[in-house]
């Protein structure tokens, strides 16, 4: 699919989370200290929309069941086979992009402007 437009950094301060489609599909993305990381945007408990979540400690609160995950893995906290997909972000000025073919289980996603 390659990188899509997904949001402008004026969107998402530092911690916060928005929630973006692209095609259809939920995205959650997330502002942690400057860093932006895309995750899936539904929590595996029972579809939360994890793009409506909080960042608490670093990490992706569910808004449902406060299911909480690493935001640059996907890595559950309390259950690390629990894991949700990251995608790779790039920034290019003031505009977000998330390659949503490119879903990584636990790795690092891409950061950086371009």
């Amino acid at each position: 699919m390659g990188f899509v437009k997904v949001a402008k950094t004026s969107q998402l301060e530092s911690g916060w989370v928005i929630e973006v489609q692209v095609k259809g599909k939920p995205y959650a993305i997330c502002n942690v200290d400057g860093e932006i990381h895309a995750l899936a945007g539904e929590c595996p408990c029972t579809g939360g929309p994890l793009g409506f979540g909080r960042i608490q400690d670093g990490l992706l609160v569910c808004p449902w069941h406060g299911w909480r995950y690493d935001h640059r893995t996907g890595v559950m906290e309390y259950d690390d086979s629990i894991c949700i997909p990251t995608y790779p972000v790039k920034v290019v000025g003031r505009d977000i992009y998330v390659d949503c073919g490119a879903a990584s289980h636990g790795g690092e996603p891409v950061v950086g402007s371009a």
